[in-house]
Order: C-alpha cells, then sequence, then structure tokens
C-alpha cells in the first residue's frame, strides 16, 4: 500500500513542480516513447545480459515481495516458537517418536497444525535436518550453531541477488540517460540549419534522456531494491529464531527457556508477548 502511495507522491511532486513552475509536458511526452524504449531497452538487456536465469524467474516475484512486505507475522512467530516447543520436548522424552516427525513432516501432526510454515521448505528442512543430525550424536552445540549460520548466510546471498541486481541496474540507469541524450544532440547538430525553436524543442527532447535515467534510478529503482534488501532480511530473521531454539535446546536448557531465548530474538515489532505464548504454551501443554 505505501509504495504504491510512494510512486503516486514521486510522480505528483516532481511533474507538478515542474508543471507549477511553467514547464510544458508537450516536449517530455513527445520524447517519453522513444527516450523510455532506449535507456529501458538498454537496461533491460543489461539486467538480461548480466544476470542468470535463476535471478530473472526470481526479479518479478522479489518486485511483489517488496511491495507485500515482509511474509511473517507476529503469530508465524509464536507459531514457530510453538513448534519448536513441541519438537523439543518430544525429543526429551521419547527420541523415538521423535523420528516420524522429522522423517516425514508432511505427515507429522505436529507440523499440520503450522499449515504456513508446512508451506515453506526451508523452515521445514532447517528444523528437521538439525534434529536428525542431534539424533545421530552430532550434538555440538557449537559446531550446530555454526553449521546453521553458514546455512542461513548461503540463504542470504541466494535472497539478495534480486536486490544486488536492481540495484545495480539503477546505478546504470542515469549513464543510459547520458547515452540517450548524446544521440538525441547528434540528432540535434544534424538539423543545425533548422531555426531556433525547432532547435529549442530538439535539445529539450535530448535532455528528457538524461532526465529520464537520473528520475527512474534515484525515484524508483534504487528504492525497489533498498525496500526488497529490508524485507529479505527481515524474513531471514525467522531462520534466526529458529538456529536460536535449536542451539539452546541443545545446551540442554529447560524447554521454556529455549522458547525464551527464541523469543528474545524476534524483532520487537513482530515479537510475541511473553503472556500470549506462555498462554498458548499452556494450552499445547493441556492438550498433551
Amino acid at each position: 500500500m505505501f509504495g504504491f502511495v510512494g510512486i503516486f507522491v514521486t510522480m505528483a511532486m516532481v511533474f507538478g513542480g515542474y508543471l507549477l513552475a511553467g514547464g510544458k509536458m508537450g516536449v517530455i511526452l513527445h520524447s517519453l516513447p522513444f527516450e523510455m524504449m532506449m535507456i529501458g531497452g538498454a537496461a533491460v538487456g543489461s539486467y538480461l545480459l548480466s544476470n542468470d536465469s535463476h535471478v530473472l524467474k526470481a526479479t518479478v516475484g522479489g518486485l511483489v515481495r517488496a511491495f507485500k512486505g515482509a511474509r511473517w507475522t507476529t503469530q508465524d512467530h509464536q507459531d514457530v516458537l510453538c513448534l519448536m516447543f513441541q519438537l523439543l520436548r518430544v525429543a526429551r522424552e521419547n527420541p523415538v517418536a521423535l523420528e516420524q516427525h522429522i522423517e516425514q513432516p508432511a505427515e507429522s501432526p505436529i507440523f499440520a497444525a503450522y499449515p504456513r510454515l508446512m508451506g515453506d521448505e526451508q523452515v521445514v528442512s532447517l528444523i528437521a535436518d538439525t534434529l536428525r543430525s542431534a539424533s545421530l550424536n552430532y550434538d555440538d552445540p557449537y559446531q550446530v550453531e555454526e553449521m546453521l549460520s553458514r546455512r542461513i548466510a548461503s540463504l542470504r546471498e541466494d535472497e539478495m541477488h534480486v536486490p544486488h541486481a536492481l540495484q545495480t541496474m539503477a546505478d546504470a540507469l542515469p549513464a543510459l540517460g547520458i547515452v540517450a541524450a548524446v544521440l538525441g544532440v547528434i540528432k540535434t547538430m544534424s538539423s543545425i540549419d533548422q531555426p531556433p525553436e525547432v532547435l529549442g524543442k530538439m535539445i529539450g527532447g535530448a535532455l528528457v534522456g538524461t532526465f529520464l535515467g537520473v528520475f527512474l534510478a534515484y525515484g524508483f529503482v534504487a528504492p525497489l531494491a533498498g525496500r526488497l534488501g529490508a524485507v529479505i532480511k527481515q524474513d531471514l530473521t525467522f531462520y534466526d529464531v529458529i538456529k536460536s531454539v535449536l542451539v539452546a535446546g541443545l545446551h540442554q536448557h529447560a524447554t521454556n527457556l529455549c522458547v525464551e531465548v527464541g523469543r528474545q530474538a524476534v524483532p520487537e515489532h513482530v515479537r510475541p508477548s511473553f503472556d500470549g505464548l506462555e498462554s498458548a504454551l499452556r494450552e499445547l501443554k493441556k492438550a498433551a
């Protein structure tokens, strides 16, 4: 929602200010299709040239993600903490029973109670793989923490490809605008025998290229890249929460304490309240 408001405000302030200052939209509108073809086409072409198919496929989804915002809500964080609480209890009370949950999460009643979490393959595999490793006596908390950190870092690097690619495009757009402007000047020089009013319009049209390159770069593409990077960063903290609970569990802390460690790792604006989480855990204990 705020993304569309931002676009509207940017367009209204820039072009509204131009019109109020006495500018005429005719020159811009006449040159816009051709300048957009040159600048936009070159930007898209260079984007295709510099990125692989994985990044290209993820770009559209990334742009949608930038407008939608972070995926994980306060309720999702509470759900994953409840899920971890249940799994850690099973692991300590009946390690053999844990196998059916981590070997076939899709058939586990514990995982099935949290469909949004089940919809994220990385969440399920991160939990299941770590608990499986612990069941195979790979239970050194420091080694597991290092392993999880490397895994999350790898996810972060993979996820950040699209924001980096968009930022590269934003950095290139002003230069591409200059290319379009130079072409406009070349066109103008070939008509140097025309009267001043004709040359003035042609030079104005050429300068539209410079304006468009800078405007697209700093008004749209760079902010989108920054917004997407911020959304990805916030979403990846979800995996850090899971890591915190798992590592605390390997340190043999009490299950409630492990969950509280995870709750403290949640960003403040989506952190479940202590009382709300405690209430949810009491309900789980009653149901068990």
